[in-house]
């Protein structure tokens, strides 16, 4: 056979250059796990129960939601966290290895919503979420003013706003949170010496305030049915939803037949603050918004890495000034980088076998051959058939 090689080497050539097509070619179809998933897929619930304690969200939330997705198809186990500072509930349902978590997410979901009727009007407004995810982040992600320009809220906000939904939608991503100072919010500090000289509740302004902030619907002009003559249609638009902390001030909780007035600004004070201040972030002593990034169960993490990454190099273009972003925590560091060192150690091993085939062989033409041979076979390996 050798000798068939050597007399028609243009014959050689043709065949090392198809294995060196072929196994280019595959090298992008080749699977990336070489072992079954190990982890099992999991579905997490979050409900919030605004006001109440641990104790309250275990026995309002968690325990009706637990009761009825206990015994699903295909559980392993499931347990819940309730928090006081946030009073919000998280519940992680674990099913088994083999099983696709797209049908345990629609399992999950079904079985959650028997459990609606026997929850509390307010978690039942503001909803339970329930998603396909892991419990540990894959990246975190920090967001900072070096200069201190930016405070906590302000780059929460924009990290809510800006970058949760854009790397939420790409792939392998399962959820993204943010850690920091929260939402913008509306806050009303109420002041508890003057409810009681007033004898006004809390309720009553919360009431004065959802009756007197929502859009009002208006009406139109001209509209059908109308005269003959009548060409033109206005829509009417009143004072929508307020917007500013002087707004909320005039918001009026009482009136009494003298002509007498109480609003909010008789007490309470009232400032544009976050909704939640039981997290704090900090990036190196300064003040910073964390967003970790879950990977969706299945998916490619060093792909899901490199989406991130990618994304980010773009959005940094457009952040404001005094703002930077940092690679906090990466699971897929060790992959990347010991892929890098495979590399690294395969050239060395490449200039080895150089240097001593041509020590032996004192020819760099004889040196050749086998130089070429080593990338064919190398390559050769990646083919697939």
């Amino acid at each position: 056979m050798s000798k068939f090689f050597i007399n028609r080497p243009i014959v050689a050539i043709v065949i090392s250059i198809l294995m060196v097509i072929v196994g280019a070619v595959t090298i992008a179809t080749l699977p990336v796990a070489q072992f079954p998933n190990i982890v099992p897929p999991e579905i997490q619930l979050q409900a919030t129960y605004p006001g109440a304690d641990a104790k309250t969200l275990e026995q309002a939330v968690a325990t009706p939601i637990e009761q009825q997705i206990n015994g699903v198809d295909n559980m392993d186990y499931m347990y819940s966290l309730n928090a006081t500072a946030n009073s919000q509930t998280t519940m992680v349902v674990d099913f088994d290895v083999k099983t696709d978590p797209n049908t345990d997410l629609i399992l999950a979901q079904s079985r959650e919503q028997l459990a609606t009727g026997q929850l509390p009007p307010e978690v039942n407004t503001l909803g339970v979420t329930i998603r396909k995810s892991v419990t540990a982040p894959l990246m975190l992600i920090s967001l900072s003013a070096p200069h201190g320009t930016h405070d906590a809220k302000f780059l929460a906000n924009y990290a809510y706003i800006n970058l949760n939904d854009p790397i939420a939608r790409l792939y392998g991503v399962g959820q993204t949170q943010v850690f920091g100072a929260g939402k913008y919010a509306m806050r009303l500090w109420v002041k508890p010496d003057q409810l009681a000289k007033l004898g006004i509740t809390v309720t009553e302004i919360v009431n004065a305030i959802q009756a007197q902030n929502k859009v009002n619907p208006a009406g139109q002009l001209g509209g059908e049915p109308a005269p003959a003559n009548q060409q033109f249609t206005y829509s009417v638009l009143a004072q929508g939803r307020l917007t500013s902390p002087e707004q909320f001030q005039d918001v009026i909780i009482r009136e009494t037949p003298d002509g007498g007035i109480v609003r909010v600004k008789d007490v309470a004070r009232v400032e544009l603050g976050a909704d939640d201040y039981s997290i704090v972030s900090r990036l190196n002593g300064r003040p910073a918004a964390i967003v970790p990034v879950y990977q969706l169960p299945g998916s490619n993490a060093v792909q899901t890495a490199a989406g991130v990454r990618k994304l980010m190099d773009e959005m940094k273009q457009r952040f404001p000034q005094d703002m930077e972003y940092s690679i906090s925590l990466d699971q897929t560091s060790a992959v990347t980088e010991g892929m890098k060192e495979i590399i690294q150690t395969l050239l060395i091993a490449i200039v080895l076998v150089l240097l001593v085939v041509y020590v032996f062989l004192q020819d760099w033409r004889a040196t050749l051959i086998p130089m070429l041979a080593v990338p064919v076979s190398l390559v050769g390996t990646f083919a697939r058939w």
